[in-house]
């Protein structure tokens, strides 16, 4: 099994048990160059609220899009951007990245900005 096997099998279990519960969830991608970040409907069928490093207002504020500091930008952003969508309880779903790193301060950012979850 390589890494990016693994990554997606432990997607899954999250996934699965968060469709299980039919709630809001926040859901993070993360690349080399950039991180994206995006709140799905409970029914998992409409996206509420999206962020990323690719949007050009972002990319004029954070020049590298794959630093903790544009992860940071892109966590208060997304909890902004949720909850102007009248969003305030998600599940976080880290699409079976560890969490550690960029994905941790996009997390600690969100809910600094007012996230629950």
């Amino acid at each position: 099994m390589d890494k990016k096997n693994a990554r997606l099998r432990r997607a899954r279990k999250t996934r699965a048990k968060i469709a299980e519960l039919k709630v809001v969830r926040l859901a993070v991608h993360r690349t080399n160059s950039h991180i994206y970040a995006q709140i799905f409907s409970g029914c998992g069928t409409r996206v509420l609220a999206a962020a990323s490093t690719v949007e050009a207002d972002v990319r004029s504020q954070i020049p590298n899009g794959g630093a903790t500091a544009a992860a940071t930008f892109v966590g208060t952003l997304i909890a902004t951007r949720a909850k102007a969508a009248g969003v305030e309880q998600v599940s976080f779903d880290r699409s079976g990245f560890h969490y550690h790193g960029r994905v941790k301060a996009l997390a600690e950012a969100a809910r600094s900005g007012g996230l629950k979850f």
